[in-house]
């Protein structure tokens, strides 16, 4: 599909068993392969063996498989120590509630007999750790920082200081840890042949840690290994400077760019301006390549802008390293709102973004060219690779599709509508009834070629065919969107053409003698 990574969950025991998602990591070093605390043998995912079967069958199909980590925190201890902490402020991690230590009792001790020191040998205690969220004396909730602890001054400061998230906090300055983290990785490259790790919640880590980690897994595993960061933060700025502290070791989520899809998909009509998508993005910054899109669902986007979304972050020549979420493609099981456990339902976008994911693959390459020019109706067109001169010549009006010469990476235009219905006009683009025409240029090595829609499901061939189909086919087709249900585009012989897109739609146009485009348009999921 041009799928080349697996980014895949905690696969850690975690403390809520085979419920839980992973995030609450109690054992690093079980991966489904020991009996502890009554959570039974296999996490939620499985057990160690099928983990293996996994990395194995993802490297026999060209695939990385990037492991989620959580070096922030450990939940699940066995047994719980006496200890003193100060009560912060929720809010401002920097304030002490009453400046007063408190006798506390902890949840901090790891001992994990049921792995009898397989692996290592090493025990948390309340030494490893700087904050705690839970005591057990007085069985109240709140955020304690430690006796003798301080809260990482090189975290985020949001919150005045936010290196507390969750559980028992880790403390990264402790040379134990540090060394058994170290290790811990270490090991994990052992059991697993990864291309590398998607890093928890690092606004909440020490920085300084992070580079000490990131540079032991270059010296370990080699420069090979993809590690991309989970920052949650809204400044592009913050975050392009981030990325240079790191001396380009780590990616991150364009988050800006998420929350601005988030923000368009939300909005009524009259406020939408597609044409200020990219702005404040981390991919608009150009950071080198250390820039991973952010999933579409991570963010709540409203479900009529995912394809959209997808169509910017995959198919757009300025952006970062695309990241497709499963669920957009396959679906996911419930419990979801009305729906039960175990019940699987595809999302209505899931053929559009499976189809994008091919274009991107066979056709997303060559100069760009963008039309970013009516606030509800934007577009851009990739040019492709170049043909040799003496090609050129055949690629005329009269080369039927299906005749060949369509050439890998031959191109594209693709046209986003926001507009629901009003009607509107502006230079080179016409809006009526909430369906859009936008005049772009694709090079004129194209000129000559007919370019159709390929995320129509069954595009139409003639209006003669079409009348043939009977009013039942004819209401079943009213209800694709993108472009024009059946135009073929005629590539004039400047290399322009007229595209349409349809309301609150994404369109994408491509030759139809493209190369694979049969297996474009035959492909399910």
């Amino acid at each position: 599909m041009g799928v080349t990574c697996l980014w895949i969950p905690p696969a850690c025991k975690a403390f809520g068993g085979q419920g839980s998602t992973g995030y609450d990591t109690y054992d690093l070093y079980d991966l489904g392969e020991f009996d502890q605390k009554g959570l039974g043998v296999p996490t939620k995912y499985g057990t160690k063996a099928e983990l293996q079967r996994l990395v194995a069958s993802a490297a026999d199909c060209g695939l990385d498989v990037l492991f989620d980590i959580v070096v922030n925190h450990k939940a699940g201890a066995d047994y719980t120590e006496p200890a003193k902490g100060v009560r912060v402020e929720e809010y401002d991690r920097l304030r002490e509630i009453t400046g007063n230590l408190e006798e506390i009792e902890v949840w901090t001790g790891f001992d994990y007999p049921g792995r009898k020191d397989q692996y290592s040998s090493f025990k948390w205690n309340k030494s490893h750790f700087s904050g705690v969220d839970y005591d057990e004396i007085s069985k109240s909730r709140a955020i304690w920082r430690l006796e003798g602890k301080e809260w990482a001054r090189d975290a985020d400061d949001d919150r005045g200081n936010y290196d507390y998230l969750m559980f028992a906090n880790i403390d990264h300055s402790n040379p134990e840890v540090r060394s058994e983290l170290f290790r811990w990785i270490s090991w994990l490259g052992r059991q697993l042949p990864l291309g590398g790790i998607r890093f928890d919640a690092t606004k909440h880590i020490s920085k300084a840690f992070q580079r000490d980690f990131v540079a032991h897994i270059r010296r370990e595993a080699g420069p090979g290994w993809l590690v991309i960061s989970e920052y949650w933060h809204l400044d592009a700025g913050f975050m392009a400077r981030l990325i240079e502290q790191f001396d380009h070791q780590m990616m991150l989520f364009d988050i800006p760019l998420v929350h601005k899809f988030r923000d368009l998909s939300e909005a009524p009509e009259a406020d939408v301006d597609l044409r200020g998508v990219f702005d404040g993005s981390l991919g608009r910054l150009k950071p080198d390549h250390s820039v991973q899109e952010g999933q579409t669902s991570q963010t709540l986007i409203q479900p009529w802008f995912i394809p959209l979304a997808y169509a910017l972050i995959l198919l757009h020549a300025d952006v970062g390293t695309p990241c497709v979420f499963y669920g957009d493609l396959y679906g996911s099981f419930g419990p979801l709102g009305s729906r039960a456990a175990g019940t699987l339902e595809l999302p209505p976008h899931c053929a559009l973004v499976a189809k994008m994911v091919l274009v991107r693959r066979y056709w997303a390459y060559g100069p760009q060219s963008t039309y970013f020019d009516d606030p509800r109706c934007v577009g851009f067109t990739r040019h492709g690779k170049e043909y040799p001169p003496s090609s050129r010549r055949s690629r005329g009006r009269g080369r039927r599709p299906g005749s060949g010469g369509g050439g890998g990476g031959s191109g594209l235009a693709v046209v986003l509508s926001a507009a629901t219905g009003a009607s509107a006009h502006h230079r080179d683009h016409h809006q009526d009834g909430g369906r859009v025409t936008k005049k772009m240029y694709v090079g004129v090595q194209h000129a000559g070629e007919r370019w159709t829609d390929i995320l129509l499901r069954e595009p139409r061939q003639s209006k003669c065919e079409d009348e043939k189909r009977g009013e039942e086919k004819e209401e079943e087709e009213e209800e694709v969107k993108g472009g024009e249900r059946g135009e073929v585009v005629l590539i004039d012989d400047q290399g322009w053409g007229t595209f349409s897109a349809g309301p609150r739609s994404v369109a994408v146009w491509v030759d139809v003698a493209a190369e694979a485009r049969d297996v474009v348009d035959g492909f399910e999921l």
